[in-house]
């Protein structure tokens, strides 16, 4: 670990408490939502990163911005390595601090960006969690009649594997937004980018079921636009989501860790599998950039992999 940063010596000036990294916290986070377009659970978590880099700072005597050189960000980069902490949440840290100092660079706050230098954790060596098709029928016949609203549950486990759509995604879809009759729906992702995703019939089965059968008890006595909600009409959250998928998960024999993103990695490695073309499946995903879904050519490419070394009799 770098030393920590020395108070100032007698007869120095101390640095300007304007120049603190968290007088722009706040600032950047707006720039993200007003300009940027990113969406609040987005900017949220920048605001966690950004928080943590801060208070890691203050114990180590960062008092300005101008202090964070390459000295201090190794030793930032070296505390999350000593946290035993997973390579993509080193280099999400990584990202909200670049995009800070970018910002900064962009207010003539700091000349240039230190943190342009700083190398991020290779990530290709991550690769998503993925579930057989077998595994994802047996998920989705998990709800039953003993579950208060298994309808309903089945047709949001159906809607994350046929569209590949993140669990905040699916909890702000409207009623509206289900185009069942022409297998889609509508769907606004990230930076609030509208994109249209297809149906397969088990999720428009499992949809109409739902909206025939629980939806109009759920909404009775408080009408709501939301197409998935509660008991009490209000609508499902993500964090909902994230529950009921671990829930199904763990009664089907899927295990513990699967969560919404599981079945949107699914659903992608299973459409690349089946022959569909990288750059159709980045528009599905709502992907930026295609460098993000080029992963899941790897994630295949891994699973063929596995089932050479099975099944070739010199495996």
């Amino acid at each position: 670990m770098p030393p920590r940063r020395r108070p100032p010596a007698a007869g120095q000036a101390a640095a300007s408490p304007a120049l603190h990294p968290e007088q722009y916290v706040q600032p950047f986070l707006h720039y993200l939502e007003a300009e940027c377009g990113m969406s609040l659970n987005t900017v949220a978590a920048y605001r966690v990163d950004l928080t943590q880099f801060i208070e890691w700072g203050q114990a180590e005597r960062v008092v300005s911005v101008l202090d964070v050189d390459l000295n201090v960000l190794a030793g930032f980069v070296e505390s999350l390595h000593a946290r035993d902490l997973k390579a993509t949440t080193i280099a999400r840290r990584l990202v909200a601090l670049k995009m800070f100092f970018r910002y900064l660079v962009l207010e003539g706050v700091v000349a240039e960006s230190t943190v342009e230098l700083l190398s991020s954790p290779k990530l290709w060596r991550y690769l998503p969690t993925v579930l057989s098709p077998e595994n994802v029928d047996k998920l989705l016949d998990a709800p039953g009649w003993a579950d208060q609203f298994p309808l309903r549950d089945r047709a949001v486990l159906a809607l994350l594997y046929a569209t590949g759509c993140r669990a905040s995604e699916v909890s702000g879809m409207r009623v509206t937004d289900a185009k069942l009759e022409q297998n889609f729906c509508r769907c606004l992702g990230k930076g609030n980018k509208e994109r249209i995703v297809s149906l397969n019939p088990v999720a428009v089965e499992a949809i109409q079921k739902y909206l025939t059968r629980e939806r109009p008890l759920q909404v009775r006595l408080r009408d709501s636009e939301y197409l998935f909600v509660t008991r009490t009409g209000r609508p499902l959250t993500r964090i909902n989501i994230w529950q009921l998928v671990k829930k199904y998960s763990i009664r089907s024999g899927c295990g513990a860790k699967i969560s919404p993103h599981t079945l949107r990695h699914s659903f992608a490695t299973h459409m690349l599998a089946g022959g569909a073309e990288i750059r159709a499946l980045q528009e599905m995903l709502g992907h930026a950039s295609i460098r993000t879904t080029q992963i899941y050519t790897q994630v295949e490419h891994s699973r063929l992999k596995a089932i050479h070394a099975k099944c070739h009799p010199r495996g």
